[in-house]
C-alpha cells in the first residue's frame, strides 16, 4: 500500500503530466486565435484569447493626432503601415485605428459611438477606407467626404484547407451538400455582395441561392459574426471547408503566418476585383493629420507595404 506522502507525490506527478499535455494541446490550438498583429510596445499585456483579445482596435484610443477606420480585411497591413507613417510624420504619434466591418464602421459614424462589451467609443475618425463603389454611394448619399484616394485592388479567391482534402474545384462545389463553407455576412460585409456577384457569374442565380438561403439554413453555410478574421479560423480549425474571401487573406495565412491553407483560384471571368478608397472626412478632427496621411496611402512606401501583403497597386 502506498504512503500518504507517495500517493500525493504521484497524484502530483500525474497532475503535472496532465497540464504539460493539454498544455501542449491548447497552444497547438490557440496559436491560430486572432489577434495576427504584433501589440503595441509598453504597458502591461494582457490577453486571454480567446476569451479577451480585442483584435480590432489598435493603437493609442485617449487623445490621438490621428484615427482611421479601415475595411476590416486590411487588419494584416495595419501595423507595418502606420508605424511607417510614423516614421514619415514624426510628428504623430498617438495613432488610433479600427479595422471592423464597414457596415459597423458607418454605423459607429452615424451614431457617434461604438459599444463593445462594457466599453464605449466615442471616437471621430479622421480617414475611412472601404471599396470605390461604397465610397462613392456614401458620398452621394451623406457627403462625408472631402477628398478621396485610390490605393490598393484584390480580387476574390477560395481558402481551403492544405491539401484540399474536399477536391474543391471552383465556386460551384461551395453548393455541394458535403462542403461546409464560411461566407461573409452581407448585413455588414461589402465582400458579401461581391462574392454572390461572383456566385451567379458561375452558376447563375441558382447557385447563388443554394449557397446563401438552403444552405444557410440547413446550417452547412456559415454567415459571420464579426468578419474576415472568422472565416481563417474556421478553415484553421476545421468547422468550415472552403471560404470566399479576397485573395490577400489566403496570401496573409500561407505566405505571412505559414498556416496550413491553401488557394482555389477563381477564374477571371468569375471574379471581382475590388479597389480600395481612402476618403478624409470633412469633419476630421485632426484635418492636416488626415491630409497628411491621405498622401502617404500612396506613396512608395505604403504601397511597398501593401504589395508585401499581397495587394495589386490601384491602376493596374
Amino acid at each position: 500500500m502506498l504512503s500518504s506522502s507517495n500517493r500525493r507525490w504521484q497524484c502530483a506527478l500525474l497532475a503535472a503530466w496532465l497540464v504539460a499535455i493539454c498544455g501542449a494541446a491548447s497552444a497547438d490550438q490557440t496559436d491560430y486565435l486572432p489577434p495576427w498583429n504584433p501589440p503595441p510596445a509598453g504597458g502591461v499585456s494582457f490577453a486571454v484569447p480567446p476569451f479577451d483579445a480585442i483584435a480590432d482596435l489598435h493603437g493609442d484610443i485617449v487623445d490621438p493626432q490621428l484615427t482611421v477606420f479601415f475595411a476590416g480585411n486590411q487588419f494584416m497591413v495595419v501595423h507595418d503601415l502606420v508605424e511607417a507613417f510614423k516614421q514619415r510624420y514624426p510628428q504623430y504619434q498617438r495613432i488610433f485605428v479600427e479595422t471592423l466591418p464597414p457596415g459597423i464602421l458607418v454605423k459607429q459614424i452615424e451614431t457617434g459611438s461604438l459599444v463593445m462589451g462594457n466599453l464605449r467609443i466615442a471616437a471621430k475618425p479622421d480617414i475611412f477606407t472601404n471599396g470605390k463603389d461604397s465610397i462613392a454611394d456614401l458620398q452621394k448619399q451623406r457627403g462625408w467626404f472631402a477628398d478621396t484616394t485610390n490605393y490598393a485592388r484584390n480580387p476574390l479567391a477560395i481558402m481551403v484547407a492544405k491539401g484540399n482534402p474536399k477536391h474543391i474545384e471552383g465556386l460551384k462545389d461551395l453548393a455541394r451538400a458535403d462542403v461546409r463553407v464560411s461566407m461573409p455576412n452581407p448585413q455588414w460585409e461589402g465582400i458579401a455582395k461581391q462574392i454572390e456577384a461572383s456566385y451567379r457569374k458561375a452558376g447563375g442565380d441558382a447557385l447563388d441561392h443554394t449557397i446563401m438561403d438552403s444552405k444557410v439554413q440547413d446550417g452547412s453555410t456559415y454567415l459571420t459574426r464579426i468578419h474576415h478574421r472568422e472565416s481563417p479560423l474556421r478553415v484553421l480549425q476545421g468547422e468550415s471547408d472552403a471560404a470566399p474571401v479576397w485573395s490577400t487573406e489566403v496570401y496573409f495565412q500561407q505566405q505571412i503566418l505559414h498556416r496550413p491553407v491553401e488557394t482555389v483560384a477563381i477564374p477571371s471571368d468569375q471574379n471581382v476585383t475590388a479597389t480600395y478608397t481612402a476618403a478624409r472626412l470633412k469633419a476630421a478632427p485632426h484635418e492636416q493629420a488626415a491630409k497628411d496621411f491621405l498622401a502617404f496611402m500612396t506613396s512608395a512606401d505604403a504601397q511597398a507595404i501593401y504589395h508585401k501583403y499581397g495587394f495589386q497597386p490601384a491602376q493596374p
